[in-house]
């Protein structure tokens, strides 16, 4: 199954480049440090949302939680980046019941 929508998503740059991308953010840190890695900037942060959305079009749902906010999903695979190298990552999605596009929550490398 793919995340429904997922070609609709809206947009976060609070957690693209506030926190995923964010040396400075206490609980970002490590997460920025990986992606930093691979390429990703703050200042181009769009670069990195659109890797996160082409991933989760391109990538099955490995997992789906209702919570009481909507569906959470978590996709599963590889992440294209700037730099090539594409480490496989999960990425987790809300779909909240009175909205037909998913919102971007978190990602963070397979297996952690």
């Amino acid at each position: 199954m793919r995340l429904p929508n997922a070609e609709q998503d809206r947009d976060a740059p609070e957690k693209t480049r506030g926190y995923l991308l964010s040396t400075e953010h206490e609980d970002g840190k490590d997460k920025a440090g990986f992606f930093l890695r691979f390429g990703f900037t703050r200042e181009q942060w769009q670069v990195f949302a659109d890797a996160l959305r082409a991933h989760a079009v391109a990538h099955e749902v490995t997992s789906i939680r209702e919570t009481p906010h909507g569906m959470k999903y978590v996709v599963d695979g590889v992440l294209e980046t700037p730099d090539g190298r594409n480490p496989s990552v999960w990425t987790v999605w809300m779909l909240s019941a009175d909205s037909e596009a998913p919102r971007f929550l978190t990602a963070y490398p397979s297996g952690s």
